[in-house]
């Protein structure tokens, strides 16, 4: 198993109403990573992710493009420790 990390993504563009949280959470198992998706009021997407460095990052490149209905301007990520908080990938309603 390669190096554990968490990341801390803000996804903005047009990214609510368009299935991202849902599409991000497919991608993540996909990925076998764990965390969390949720909109912001301010229209962005909020994601937490742990998991293997290099899935972490293939993940980040596909956020930076999205599912097909969306446009996504900007991807703003900070890395944190590995925590291993989380045991799924969950869409949650609202950030607030």
């Amino acid at each position: 198993m390669g190096v554990l990390i968490c990341a801390h993504l803000l996804i903005s563009g047009r990214v609510q109403g368009v299935l991202f949280r849902q599409s991000a959470r497919a991608k993540a198992l996909e990925l076998g990573l764990t965390g969390w998706a949720h909109n912001l009021l301010d229209g962005k997407v909020e994601i937490v992710c742990e998991g293997e460095t290099e899935k972490v990052e293939q993940f980040i490149e596909w956020c930076k493009k999205g599912p097909s209905l969306a446009k996504v301007e900007n991807v703003e990520v900070q890395y944190h420790g590995y925590e291993d908080e989380w045991k799924d990938f969950e869409v949650r309603e609202f950030g607030f």
